[in-house]
């Protein structure tokens, strides 16, 4: 019994480390498969411990690529397409330097007289320049945009609200606080952060409260009927200057038509007095002529009785006359009578000699 007690001894140690190696190898081979199973499940969830792994990367189009190596930003900017890194050693991220739109939603602020209102959406289109991304992610990280624009459009909307009344924000001034955002944001990031350009800011109506939105509304309702008839008014005063302009028109007309026929009446007078002158030139003419001829015979009837009267013709006429008078005179004086006519005669004989030689 010993002796087989000895050898049984003997063999159980041999017999109980080979058990102990092959629990070593299983166990082992189960912790590999669960670390195996574990990456498999782990590293496709997580984006950083699969930029972590990779060797090979891609960075997409209208980003720039961005490293860091034990936690340090690199200056290596790469471009897009595929790159090589180090895997667990260098991690990579892509960073957008193509126009982007950051949505920033539900902000809050008080008005000037203390009225509570929400800005339910506010749109920022901004870019990154290619050339500050390594500045700015060295000064305020990848998401540069909480702290320039999801934060500081908090602080230039609410610093807006409490400078402005209700009636300012939203209907007076509402237009302009595009712009004003716009330059608040341009002018800190400018300052700051010169690599970030802010393209535009797109505002949406602010909700205010229901028994202020519907003063408003009554507000414009009343505006609108203003606006109505002043409409009426000036529609009114346009179709009264358009008849007035008629009526000038229509007087305007009327005279140019008078001044016309008054025109073409003096016209028809000077015409009708042109040619009474003309009439009146011919009958002057005629009667000037008829005078020069009446003036012309009566000379020459008057140059040829001169060349009548001679002695001779005197004395017969004188002696026809005294033939045809029916009174007969006595007494010694008749030849005296008739010695008288002779010299009568011969009176005129002499005149008409003088004349003769005067002409």
């Amino acid at each position: 019994m010993d002796a087989q007690q000895q050898r049984a001894a003997a063999t159980r140690p041999q017999g109980g480390g080979g058990g102990g190696g092959r629990d070593s190898t299983a166990n082992f081979t189960v912790l590999l498969s669960f670390i195996a199973i574990f990456a498999l499940v782990l590293i496709p969830s997580s984006s950083i411990l699969k930029n972590s792994f990779d060797i090979l990367h891609q960075v997409p189009e209208g980003h720039v690529g961005v490293y860091w190596q034990g936690g340090a930003l690199l200056n290596t900017i790469t471009n897009p397409g595929f790159h090589l890194k180090m895997p667990l050693i260098t991690h990579f991220e892509p960073i957008q330097v193509t126009l982007q739109t950051d949505l920033v939603r539900d902000i809050p602020c008080g008005t000037k007289g203390g009225v509570m209102i929400n800005f339910a959406k506010i749109e920022v289109v901004n870019r990154l320049k290619k050339d500050y991304v390594y500045e700015t992610l060295l000064n305020y990280g990848v998401d540069y945009d909480n702290t320039w624009i999801y934060d500081k459009i908090h602080h230039e909307i609410n610093q807006f609200c409490s400078a402005h009344s209700l009636q300012q924000v939203y209907i007076d001034m509402f237009d302009q606080i595009d712009e004003k955002m716009k330059d608040a944001l341009q002018a800190d990031c400018t300052r700051y952060a010169p690599g970030i350009e802010i393209i535009s800011v797109r505002v949406t109506k602010p909700s205010i409260p229901d028994s202020i939105r519907r003063n408003f509304q009554h507000m414009e309702e009343e505006r609108t009927k203003v606006l109505i008839a002043i409409e009426k008014q000036m529609v009114a005063e346009k179709e009264a200057e358009t008849q007035k302009k008629i009526a000038i028109s229509e007087a305007q007309k009327n005279a140019h038509v008078s001044k016309i026929q008054m025109e073409q009446k003096l016209m028809e007078k000077e015409s009708a007095r042109r040619q009474e002158e003309i009439a009146n030139a011919m009958y002057m003419a005629r009667e000037q002529s008829l005078a020069d001829a009446s003036f012309y015979r009566t000379m020459k009837e008057a140059e040829a009785n001169k060349l009548m009267l001679t002695p001779e013709y005197l004395e017969l006429k004188f002696i026809e006359a005294i033939a045809n008078n029916s009174k007969i005179f006595f007494g010694n004086k008749v030849p005296n009578m008739v010695f008288d006519q002779r010299l009568l005669g011969n009176f005129f004989q002499d005149m008409v000699r003088k004349e003769n030689m005067e002409s």
